[in-house]
């Protein structure tokens, strides 16, 4: 279990069934715990055929290429956190032009968000969390860290953003 204590009454969490799936519940005053996804934004950012990648320097899938990327802060708007995360990991400030699609799996805790962006000032630099960053060409691209990245540029290159 996720939790052992009950965050308003402090009394002991019990799992139970409920509307058909086990989920801690409090023994005492009976508040049912709901864990929720991590939620996650990327961005697709192509300039003059090239695509923006970063080489990754955090676990999962480090050192492998993938697309700015992290997770939306608590009171944060995704598309707020799509441009921070860009920023960060890449140097560059761009303006969002449209939603790429929404990724999940049942098996994953995290749901991500990506949207398509156009660079609009700053220069390359290598974040924090990142070892290189590039412009690759969309015909000769590295090989890239997650599975759902191959959907991600499958989608992007349908939708006309």
């Amino acid at each position: 279990m996720l939790i052992n204590y009950c965050p308003e009454c402090a009394g002991r969490m019990v799992e139970r069934i409920v509307e058909t799936r086990a989920r801690p519940v409090c023994s005492r005053c009976g508040f049912i715990f709901y864990q929720g996804p991590k939620l996650a934004v990327a961005t697709v950012v192509v300039e003059d055929g090239k695509l923006l990648l970063n080489k990754r320097d955090v676990e999962p899938q480090k050192g492998l290429w993938s697309f700015p990327s992290g997770y939306v802060d608590l009171g944060e708007a995704v598309e707020d956190a799509a441009i921070r995360e860009t920023r960060e990991e890449t140097g560059l400030e761009i303006h969002l032009n449209g939603l790429v699609g929404v990724y999940s799996r049942p098996e994953r805790s995290i749901v991500l968000v990506v949207f398509a962006g156009t660079a609009s000032g700053g220069e390359i630099v290598v974040g924090n969390e990142t070892q290189d960053v590039r412009m690759f060409d969309l015909d000769d691209l590295p090989k890239l860290a997650f599975e759902h990245d191959q959907d991600i540029i499958r989608d992007w290159r349908s939708s006309g953003l």
